[in-house]
């Protein structure tokens, strides 16, 4: 058994996170904003600030792994996603940090980002652009944390059942993959890491 903290456990893919990491046995320190918004999280639950270095030093503090799941919901994404990455990389106090990020900055089959390839939808550009600007981060740093950034291939199924297997896969506007299948790529990452400061994708 581990102790795995999890940033943004609040959300759906925290939240199967959560659920996939205490399936298996871990200790789980749920961070959020609001602990009292979040009853029904099955883990310490704790309030914090992903983008705060020193906060997420105290959550951090004595767990084995973390994953960050954290969303921009109500922030400026340019300034969230570089900030998050800054302070998971300055402040984070266990040694491997899965992160979850987004399909449209990793290649699609042909070489080009999945955003820059033809038909790809262009009306949240700034905030594609912001998640790229959270990886470069972590691409750049001179750091010893041993981190990596999955994202699904093309998006979340939000509906669809899932099938409790995953593969890897190139960035792919069709592709899909429910939260629960996608908490095992996370889940296995943290057990058995097999891909190191890099951004993968992913797929049922």
């Amino acid at each position: 058994m581990s102790r795995i903290v999890i940033f943004g456990a609040g959300g759906r893919g925290g939240r199967a996170a959560v659920a996939e990491a205490r399936r298996r046995g871990h200790e789980v320190t749920a961070v959020v904003r609001d602990p009292a918004a979040h009853p029904g999280l099955d883990a310490h639950v704790i309030a914090g600030d992903v983008t705060d270095p020193a906060s997420v030093a105290a959550a951090s503090r004595g767990h084995d792994a973390a994953i960050n799941s954290t969303y921009a919901a109500d922030a400026d994404p340019a300034a969230f996603f570089p900030a998050a990455a800054r302070a998971l990389l300055t402040g984070l106090a266990a040694p491997r940090l899965v992160s979850v990020g987004l399909a449209s900055v990793i290649p699609a089959a042909s070489g080009e980002l999945l955003m820059d390839t033809p038909g790809y939808p262009q009306e949240h550009r700034a905030f594609l652009l912001a998640h790229q600007a959270g990886d470069e981060v972590f691409q750049k740093a001179d750091t010893d944390l041993d981190w990596l950034v999955i994202s699904p291939s093309g998006d979340f199924d939000h509906e669809g059942t899932p099938t409790g297997r995953y593969r890897l896969a190139p960035g792919d506007a069709a592709s899909r993959i429910t939260y629960a299948d996608f908490a095992l790529a996370l889940l296995d990452e943290i057990e058995t890491p097999r891909h190191h400061r890099t951004h993968i994708g992913v797929e049922a």
